[in-house]
């Protein structure tokens, strides 16, 4: 079977740990040439260094993609050392949960700018190059919290359902000429949950998804199929969860 990994240009946010280290790892492995975007420099660095230790190429910025500013220069670093981009994977996000009524409108606030402002920052980067190029992949990390509504979970359930409205007008307005994939993982084992303040609610989180939680290879393996379609097939949606999640 035809490798169309290899060779394409690929920008991970939130590439430091988690599904976004997981996801720069593999694709490299196939051949991807990843250009690689969090905030720990030394996180960045070493994920580099193992990469072209095992014959890969990637190449980094220490990116916050709160500031539209970064991910403009994420997007000119993958341009200017590899001549494109192909995909830009839209992974970075954060979780910060409790009840509406607890009115935490700091975390509203700060879920908002990181992981609906700092998504479309993303592709508004993006999009001028596909534009340019006539081709191009946006693929959004989501959430199973946007398919499933709980308590606890509104505000950052809003803002991954937000993102999913945004992406089907994207493809719909591309009329083909990009491919839009979001990616919807359920408990997966990653650092999202130590940033929850509410101790007893981080507690309980942690402590079932050590009890079912997969592995963020499993949500790479997904990005790596939806990149892998011929280039006339667009995945649209992945649902990606523990077999035990309710």
């Amino acid at each position: 079977m035809e490798n169309n990994i290899k060779g394409k240009v690929v920008a991970i946010t939130g590439a430091s740990s988690g599904i976004g280290e997981a996801t720069a790892i593999m694709l490299a492995a196939q051949g991807a040439k990843v250009v690689l975007g969090a905030r720990r420099q030394d996180r960045l660095e070493g994920l580099v260094s193992r990469i072209k230790t095992t014959g890969g190429e990637a190449a980094y910025l220490v990116t916050d993609i709160k500031n539209r500013g970064d991910m403009l220069q994420l997007v000119n670093l993958a341009c200017e050392t590899y001549g494109r981009l192909d995909v830009m994977v839209n992974n970075a996000g954060i979780a910060r949960l409790s009840r509406i009524d607890d009115l935490q409108v700091v975390d509203w606030e700060e879920m908002i700018d990181v992981n609906i402002k700092g998504t479309l920052y993303g592709i508004a980067a993006a999009l001028p190059v596909f534009k340019k190029q006539g081709f191009g992949h946006i693929i959004n990390i989501i959430s199973t919290s946007g398919i499933k509504i709980v308590p606890l979970q509104g505000v950052y359930a809003g803002t991954k359902n937000a993102v999913r409205a945004i992406a089907e007008a994207l493809r719909q307005e591309s009329a083909g000429k990009y491919r839009v994939t979001g990616i919807s993982p359920g408990f997966v084992n990653t650092e999202l949950t130590d940033y929850i303040e509410d101790e007893a609610t981080r507690s309980a989180i942690k402590e079932k998804a050590a009890q079912i939680a997969i592995t963020p290879d499993a949500i790479a393996g997904a990005v790596a199929y939806a990149i892998s379609q011929p280039d006339k097939v667009d995945v649209g949606d992945i649902i990606i969860r523990p077999t035990a999640q309710d």
